[in-house]
């Protein structure tokens, strides 16, 4: 196997690539952003990308969900959680917090420690970069623009930078939620604790059109663990809703609601059934189980059998 990821080396996104069974023995090619690191996939360069989804603080990876949702079809075959903590690391020649003016790092990191910073070094300023691993790799660069960044304990491990700070995060306990993503083909198995993520546009703006959309998995026991709006880029008031729910395209209810998101817009895109990265705890209700489904479409069989009511 060979993957590519958000880069370069060190960052949170190889932290989780290197979760996943073999890879770490494998080619790892590292993309200036998430875009270039799925292309990679599309264009077959490599066989599967690890790109970040969803942060526990800041909510949903707006370049993923983008680039997901439009090109040529990807298929999602796992997702990997990883618990997010950052370290402050100064170039050399920086000694105190008082000597920091600018600080530069993602900017979901930045989000996730501006509390910090503010609290810390008042008046600070920031940088944006490409990724934590670029802001901190840039420290060692002879002019680099910035005093400090906030990365990963893994690239400050590598790169053997300088560290003020561990543990800046504003939210103890938060998590990214990574994707693993490859050309479609064939569907992991069912584990019983399984996610499915789709795409679904609008294509008829009316009132009530997204409690009709909702209703499709509410009515057939399906339980959303995420849902966002982003636009779909053809003019203002035009979204597209990127879904996540729970259970496997193997089941009937979860096959049944999107078929109904299907039948109330063309335009659902399917990115993939795979295993959940932490136990589902939500219950099927009884209605909605493969058995009730099984036992009402036996009884529709024998009602058109013999082309009368039962009871």
């Amino acid at each position: 196997m060979s993957y590519s990821y958000l880069g370069p080396s060190g960052t949170f996104c190889e932290q989780a690539l290197l979760t996943v069974d073999g890879a770490a023995d494998a080619e790892r090619v590292p993309a200036v952003s998430v875009d270039t690191a799925l292309a990679a996939v599309r264009a077959g360069e490599v066989e599967a990308a690890m790109v970040p989804i969803e942060n526990s603080v800041e909510g949903g990876v707006s370049a993923t969900l983008d680039a997901v949702a439009h090109g040529d079809a990807l298929q999602i075959v796992a997702e990997v959680l990883i618990p997010v903590t950052f370290q402050l690391a100064v170039r050399p020649g920086i000694e105190r917090l008082e000597d920091i003016k600018v600080i530069s790092t993602h900017g979901h990191a930045w989000a996730q420690c501006r509390g910090w910073a503010e609290k810390h070094i008042p008046g600070v300023r920031f940088l944006p970069a490409s990724s934590t691993a670029a802001g901190a790799m840039g420290l060692l660069e002879p002019e680099c623009p910035y005093d400090a960044a906030l990365c990963s304990p893994l690239v400050a491990t590598q790169a053997g930078l300088t560290l003020l700070a561990e543990g800046v995060e504003d939210n103890a306990g938060a998590i990214t939620r990574f994707i693993l993503v490859t050309r479609p083909g064939a569907i992991p198995d069912a584990t019983g604790s399984d996610k499915t993520t789709a795409v679904v546009t609008l294509t008829d703006d009316h009132p009530g059109g997204l409690r009709e959309l909702l209703d499709q998995f509410a009515t057939r026991g399906v339980n959303l663990t995420r849902i966002e709006s982003r636009p779909t880029g053809g003019g203002l008031g035009q979204y597209f809703f990127s879904v996540d729910l729970e259970g496997h395209l193997s089941e009937p209810r979860v096959a049944d609601a999107l078929a109904g998101a299907h039948r109330m817009s063309a335009d659902v895109r399917f990115l993939g059934s795979y295993p959940s990265a932490t136990p589902l705890v939500s219950p099927v209700p009884a209605h909605a189980s493969a058995q009730a489904y099984a036992a009402a479409g036996e009884w529709i069989a024998r009602l058109r059998r013999v082309g009368r009511t039962e009871a």
